[in-house]
């Protein structure tokens, strides 16, 4: 290791950051499941669903029945005491697995954030945001540290960068930048909104929506790392999501964003907030400042090996699309966990067939039946979930009395304005096609090229 690497490993920092980005992170966290709850959205995508869409090799994770509501009280209250900082390291780590276990339970309901607090919940068991402005440091002093290593505030810093730059290189293909697409269909959707709406009716608009947008995701990170940009460059973050908050109906995506963003300030401001809300919260003087939080050598190594492996896995899995021979965006095959945001127009359709292998008898299926609208939604496009659905129609319908039953799909896809064409090939036994991560033969070819990342 060089001269210039151990000044930077040796280095120190304020805590206030790392506390800040705690206390709005559990509070935003706590915000997102009780607008789960107060929308019904717990039993609607958990409990009345006859079939859930598992990961590939994480079957085991699936609704806890009534008991899921529990899950959802657990997550909400390590949330909560996450930002209070109490019992801390248990509360981060009881956080981290209750989302990611309610993130894991169904497919369908993937989205990009989702998986980004997963990521900051894991990062947050590992870093010591609770030794400062926390209900743990008030109660024990001693515990307190107002000091951090610099590399603790900065992996916050670069997971929000990936984030950010990878989002931007995924905008550099020809449907975003040659053809504004998916914009050019959703923006004329809004245009009656105030003022502004009259204006997404012309294509101009949304090809400069689409080319800022690849510009701001690719060099926000190193504008708010600059002193000089940072206020204007968090304006900027500020003015993008609370418009795509707007405009999209995306959750809770574009609040995560701007409070992490947060981040990137430089301690003094952390501190000052910190010294504001402390006021509020106690009387008297701050406490005195503690020491500098120093690891013992074999932790500090095993956590910047952790951290090391951390990000070396986020570089690397976005990229896992170029294992596949086809395009990605037709396939979805290594579309998830790459910070792929608003990228695609996909609407399909598709009707599954049981046959009986005896008699030949053929059954139609209404997915409705089986499905919520939101999973059969996704199905729709989503090759893995029709193999899936159709091992599961298989165990359903042989249940019932179908004897060996084959299960075929005719399924219809358009992609970013393109005409609809046959999906997968409908003479393929979906229910035994490999449901695993090697390319699918039976996918038909796009007959298109989306050219770029």
């Amino acid at each position: 290791m060089g001269a210039a690497h151990q000044r930077y490993f040796q280095a120190y920092t304020a805590a206030a950051p790392l506390a800040t980005f705690r206390v709005a992170f559990g509070l935003l966290v706590l915000a997102s499941v009780g607008r789960f709850w107060a929308k019904g959205w717990i039993e609607e995508l958990y409990l009345k669903p006859k079939f859930f869409f598992p990961y590939y090799g994480l079957e085991w994770i699936k609704p806890l029945g009534p008991y899921t509501y529990g899950l959802f009280v657990v997550c909400g209250l390590a949330a909560l005491l996450v930002a209070l900082g109490w019992w801390y390291r248990t509360a981060a780590l009881a956080l981290f697995a209750s989302f990611t276990y309610i993130e894991l339970m169904d497919k369908s309901t993937y989205l990009n954030h989702y998986y980004f607090v997963s990521l900051a919940a894991f990062l947050l068991v590992l870093l010591p945001a609770g030794r400062y402005f926390s209900v743990d440091a008030h109660r024990a002093p001693t515990h307190g540290r107002n000091q951090v290593p610099r590399w603790t505030v900065d992996a916050l810093r670069l997971l929000v960068a990936i984030v950010y730059c990878y989002a931007g290189l995924a905008k550099l293909n020809s449907d975003w930048l040659l053809q504004a697409m998916p914009l050019r269909i959703w923006l004329p959707a809004k245009n009656d909104l105030w003022l502004v709406g009259p204006l997404f009716n012309y294509p101009w608009v949304a090809y400069a929506f689409s080319w800022f947008g690849a510009f701001y995701d690719l060099t926000v990170p190193f504008f708010l790392l600059y002193r000089p940009t940072r206020p204007w460059a968090y304006a900027a973050v500020v003015v993008f999501h609370v418009l795509t908050a707007v405009l999209f109906p995306i959750g809770m995506f574009p609040y995560v964003m701007i409070v992490a963003a947060l981040i990137f300030f430089p301690a003094e401001a952390h501190e000052r907030f910190v010294a504001r809300l402390r006021g509020w919260w106690q009387s008297g003087p701050a406490p005195s400042p503690a020491r500098p939080l120093l690891y013992a050598p074999r932790t500090r190594q095993l956590l910047l090996l952790t951290l090391g492996v951390f990000f070396v896995v986020q570089l690397l899995l976005p990229f896992r699309y170029l294992l596949y021979p086809r395009e990605l965006f037709w396939t979805e095959e290594g579309y998830r966990f790459s910070w792929r945001v608003m990228l695609m127009e996909k609407m399909g359709q598709v009707e599954f067939k049981v046959v009986d292998g005896q008699t030949g008898r053929a059954r139609r299926v209404n997915n409705y039946e089986h499905l919520s609208v939101l999973q059969e939604k996704m199905m729709s496009t989503q090759p893995d979930m029709m193999v899936q659905f159709a091992r599961y129609l298989r165990a359903y319908y042989a249940h019932r009395g179908v004897h060996a039953p084959k299960v075929y799909a005719d399924a219809y896809v358009s992609l970013n304005g393109r005409l609809g064409k046959s999906f997968i090939d409908p003479t393929v036994d979906l229910a035994q096609a490999s449901d695993d991560l090697q390319p699918k033969p039976w996918i038909l070819p796009f007959d298109d090229e989306i050219s770029g990342f």
